[in-house]
């Protein structure tokens, strides 16, 4: 089952955000590795500066996809505002239905 992982960066932390991405991207690249991560990136401000990510992962159920997001080094360092785990439905331009 998908799940999107909807942060969105507390105010004036992109140096907190800047500071932790590189346990951020190992985080994210052991997630590729075991097949759960599908896709994912920043949002970006009018700036074009990181306020936020989306990421979507592949998780047997809703529990274990919140704990994905738990585990996620930029939650740990107190970085997300906010995090919403939502159960999603990739129907357009989905490789694995191609």
């Amino acid at each position: 089952m998908l799940f999107a992982l909807i942060c969105k960066d507390k105010p004036g932390h992109l140096q907190l955000r800047l500071d932790t991405r590189p346990d951020h991207v190992v985080f994210l690249n052991d997630l590729n590795a075991r097949g759960a991560l599908k896709f994912g990136g920043p949002f970006l401000d009018a700036d074009g500066k990181p306020e936020g990510s989306l990421v979507v992962i592949e998780a047997a159920d809703a529990a274990v996809a919140q704990a994905i997001a738990d585990a996620d080094p930029y939650a740990k360092a107190g970085l997300f505002e906010s995090v919403q785990v939502r159960p999603w439905n990739w129907v357009f331009n989905n490789p694995a239905s191609a």
